[in-house]
């Protein structure tokens, strides 16, 4: 196999967030920005979106703050490298719903509530 060079970065660095990472070595990376509009004097929020390239070593996944980096373009879109991560996205799958009443338990608890207002 052959030995990949480490990709030169330069110009702007920013810090978002990792909104997709169904590509292959490859993420989307979000921000949120503030502009302001003098005519209305107040501010506007926006988000810039964009793609970078998610090396191997790094593996940045969905959820993940990261740091990237410009660099040479490596395709059409991506412009971008991740070059760290700041924070780990952790998954919480303790999400219990609780289970719909069957059309016997509604029924039942409209006649109790029927009851109850006829006896007041």
């Amino acid at each position: 196999m052959s030995e990949t060079k480490p990709l030169s970065t330069r110009g702007r660095k920013f810090t978002g967030t990792v909104i997709s990472d169904k590509m292959s070595k490859t993420v989307t990376v979000e921000w949120k920005r503030r502009r302001y509009l003098p005519k209305y004097e107040r501010y506007q929020k926006r988000r810039t979106k964009v793609k970078a390239h998610n090396p191997e070593t790094i593996n940045a996944e969905k959820g993940d703050i990261v740091i990237i980096e410009e660099t040479r373009p490596i395709s059409k879109t991506k412009n971008f490298i991740v070059t760290s991560i700041v924070k780990k996205h952790s998954v919480v799958q303790a999400t219990v719903k609780e289970a719909k009443p069957d059309k016997k338990e509604i029924k039942e608890i409209k006649k109790k509530h029927v009851k109850a207002s006829k006896t007041e």
